[in-house]
């Protein structure tokens, strides 16, 4: 008998630009590549393009993808496509961020973003050495999964009253937390957001950030106050810019991410369910590791050269 067509996979991120969805495409590249698959890529205009990732499912279903990944810009109108492709034999995975409800999916493969805030707490309490925390948070905007995860595992590993892991409301406000702002993970964001706190408290000298251009603002914003020297300032994320921030003292610690394995996994499970009709099922962890240039006691670390060596953008 002669063996099955190449399988067809469908990539579908939430833009081209990001590093971090170059880096995924890479992966699934190099895995496609590897396995004998056919690739398709496609992508939204701009994150928040649900119009755009539904056309794109269309048009892969169409060219015979049996297995699509997405990255959903939205979580919830992205699932009446979802279960369009399902009722036609596609298995449809979600990579880094969840679908709402995450069951709509056949499976997820993404950092688990509550262990990722849970590193960085519990950093930078070790970082602050007993000096009492006055805090702002810097998160992604109101209700999203991955923006609240990272928040409240954060309180949670600095060892304050946090919600658990499938609570998409931030915790912040009933944990003593001196400041919140959104910064839509955007540098300029972040840094409008960190003045803003120090107008209303100058005393901050512990800042959590939902990733590292946030990061970036956030510590602009600080310099420019003559501020930056104590203030901790802790994030998610492991692009080579930030790991390069941790390296030059503006960021204490972060939690990196692995894109690229995410992609891969996925396209695995594709070849696997284009070979045997064999679906995936619920969650799978693509790991987390926490990057910081001083380690602490009692909080597993490992240094800048690693982070550059797993980093993802321009080295």
């Amino acid at each position: 008998m002669a063996s099955a067509a190449e399988p067809v996979i469908g990539l579908i991120t939430k833009t081209e630009s990001n590093p971090f969805f170059v880096k995924m495409k890479e992966g699934a590249t190099a895995e496609a590549k590897k396995l004998g698959a056919k690739l398709l890529s496609a992508a939204g205009k701009t994150d928040g393009d649900n119009a755009g990732q539904v056309t794109a499912m269309e048009n892969m279903i169409a060219a015979g993808a049996k297995t699509i990944l997405i990255t959903p810009s939205d979580a919830k109108a992205i699932i009446p496509a979802i279960k369009k492709a399902q009722a036609q034999g596609v298995q449809v995975i979600a990579l880094d961020s969840p679908t709402d409800p995450v069951s709509a999916v056949d499976g997820l493969f993404a950092t688990d973003n509550y262990k990722a805030g849970v590193l960085i707490g519990q950093y930078a309490k070790a970082a602050l050495g007993g000096k009492p925390a006055v805090i702002a948070t810097l998160d992604l905007f109101p209700g999203h999964p991955v923006g609240a995860q990272r928040h409240n595992g954060f309180l949670k590993g600095f060892g304050l009253a946090a919600p658990d892991a499938s609570s998409n409301n931030l915790g912040g406000a009933a944990a003593g937390v001196a400041c919140m702002a959104d910064s839509f993970g955007d540098a300029a964001k972040g840094q409008t957001g960190m003045e803003n706190c120090l107008q209303k408290n100058p005393n901050i000298n512990l800042v959590y950030t939902i990733n590292e251009p946030a990061a970036a603002g956030a510590y602009k914003a600080l310099k420019a106050a003559g501020k930056e020297k104590g203030v901790v300032i802790v994030s998610v994320d492991g692009g080579c810019a930030g790991i390069k921030d941790v390296g030059a003292g503006v960021i204490s610690a972060t939690s990196q991410q692995y894109p690229l394995r995410m992609a891969s996994m996925g396209v695995a499970a594709g070849v696997e369910y284009a070979k045997t009709g064999k679906k995936v099922s619920g969650y799978t962890d693509t790991g987390v590791t926490l990057i910081a240039a001083k380690a602490v006691a009692g909080v597993d670390s490992k240094d800048v050269k690693t982070g550059m060596d797993l980093c993802w953008g321009n080295k």
